[in-house]
Formats: C-alpha cells, structure tokens, sequence
C-alpha cells in the first residue's frame, strides 16, 4: 500500500509537471486554450517572418494569433497558416489575410475586411497575400528616384565646386568682407554720435527756448508798431522830403543869398581872394609883429 502510494505521487507529481509545461509553453506564446476562438487558415508562397504565435489585427487591433504554421505538400510551393481569431468576430465573404513585415523582419497576419454582406463558415480559407514591406517600398519606389537625383547631385556638386573655385567669388568674399569692417566702423562712430546726443539736444532745447523769446519779442514789437500813426509818420516825411527838395532846387537859383553864394563865380574868387590876403596878413604879422604893434612903454 505504501508503495502504491509512492508511485501515485510519483505519477500526479509528473502529470502536474506536464499541465504545467503544456500551460507554460502555451502562455509563453500568448496562446489561451481557455479562451473560445474560431479557426480559420489562409495559403501563402512566402511566409518570411511569420511565427506561431505571431498577431493577427483588424484595423490595428489584435483580434487573434497565429496557431500553426504547416508546409502543404499536396499543393507544393504554399504554406498553411491556421489563425485562432475571436469567437465574436465574424468574417466577411472574399475578406484577405496578408502577411506584413516591419523594418526589424517581424512578420504579422493583417485582415482586410471586405464589404460582402455574407460571411465565412468556420475552418473555411481566407485568401491569402504578402503586403509589400517597407524595404519593397523603398527598393521599387524610393531607389529608382534616388538612382535619378544622383547625377543632378552629381551636376550640383561640380558647379558648387567650380564656383567655389571661381577667384571671382574669393574677391566678391574679400569685399564683403571690406563692407562688413565698415559697417563695423560705421556702428561705432553712430555709437559715439548718439552718445553725444543728450548735450546736442540740451543745445537744440536752448536755442529753440531762444526762438520762443525772440518770437515773443517780435509778437510784441508787432504790436507796439499796430499802435504807431504810420500814416500820418508818412505824410510828415513827405512834407519834409518836399520841404529839402524845394530847398535844394532854391540853392540851384542865383535868386537868392545861398543862391548866389553857391553858383556865382566871381563872388567865390573874391572872397578866396581875401582869405588869400588874410592869411599873407597873419603870416606877416607872426614875422613882423612890431610892424603891427607899437611898443609898450613902461613908465
């Protein structure tokens, strides 16, 4: 009895190791033997990348996994794929199964629902394809427009060479370089200008208060001269421009003193005559005073 006992734990303890690596391994692979699923397969000529176990989506969800992936020898050249999908989910008649890789090679299985009204049976076959892959993509469509911007690159590298070479460039480069140092300069003495500004606007600010003063000043001359009789200021110089010119024409005249004393000639010699007889008269008198003078007597 003991050694039966013995063995019936010997053999429970094998069998719960069993469940436990089949539950195990089936985890690992993210299959769930308790959870109800419909079965469906799908042939293909190049399953690259596909695994068991690898998801299925719909729309980017995953809605199932990939359960078996055998060889069909009696169709040779495909491969079988049997999919475990949701229970709920229901497939369209003529819906496609296509095998899509990722940049890192990773395989999954893609649906793409069709609009049928009908539905697939259970364990009926999808119809299967490859998607093109990324790499696919930029060998057919990115590399044959690649292979054609090479030469122009090739063209544009050698005009930027040749006008890198061009001394013409290294002179337009030394004069930028010229207008550059004197805009530096031009910076800096615009820099030392308007450091000045705060006096010169101190100046400007005295002359214009000056301006407001004499402007002031010429408001109220304005009307200090408003006030003058200008009329009648007038009507006196005329009357004394009349005045001097009848004065000057009555001088002109011989007809009277001033007359006679500015036109008649022998009027001017005589009396030139006796200043010229006065002056021999003074002189004689300074040589010969005696002549003039009697002596004084002094008693």
């Amino acid at each position: 009895m003991k050694r039966f006992s013995h063995e019936l734990i010997i053999g429970l303890s094998v069998l719960i190791a069993g469940l436990v690596l089949f539950f195990g391994i089936n985890y690992l692979k993210g299959i769930n033997i308790f959870k109800a699923a419909n079965y469906y397969y799908a042939s293909y000529t190049n399953v690259a990348g596909l695994s068991v176990s690898s998801p299925v989506t719909l729309n980017g969800f995953k809605v199932g996994q990939v359960r078996d992936i055998t060889y069909e020898y009696d169709n040779p050249g495909h491969v079988l794929v049997e999919m475990s999908l949701d229970k709920q989910l229901r497939v369209p008649a003529g819906s496609k199964a296509m095998i899509s890789s990722d940049l890192l090679g990773t395989a999954s299985v893609v649906l793409e629902f069709s609009k049928s009204t009908d539905f697939h049976t259970v364990g009926e076959r999808l119809i299967g394809g490859n998607a093109p892959s990324l790499m696919e993509n930029v060998s057919t469509e990115i590399m044959p427009t690649v292979g054609a911007i090479f030469p122009k690159v090739d063209s544009l590298l050698t005009s930027v060479n040749r006008l890198v070479g061009d001394s013409a460039l290294l002179q337009s480069i030394k004069r930028l370089d010229a207008i550059t140092a004197n805009l530096q300069a031009t910076t800096l003495y615009l820099n030392r200008t308007m450091a000045t500004m705060p006096g010169t606007m101190k100046t400007v600010d005295g002359v214009a208060h000056n301006l407001d003063s004499i402007t002031s000043d010429l408001a109220v001359l304005s009307e200090e001269l408003k006030t003058i009789p200008l009329k009648s200021t007038m009507d006196n110089i005329d009357r004394t421009m009349s005045n001097i010119n009848s004065i000057t024409a009555k001088m002109d005249r011989p007809d009277n003193s001033i007359g006679l004393l500015l036109n008649d000639r022998a009027l001017y010699d005589h009396i030139n005559g006796a200043a010229m007889g006065l002056d021999s008269i003074m002189w004689d008198l300074k040589k010969n005073p005696r002549r003039y003078v009697p002596p004084i007597k002094i008693f």
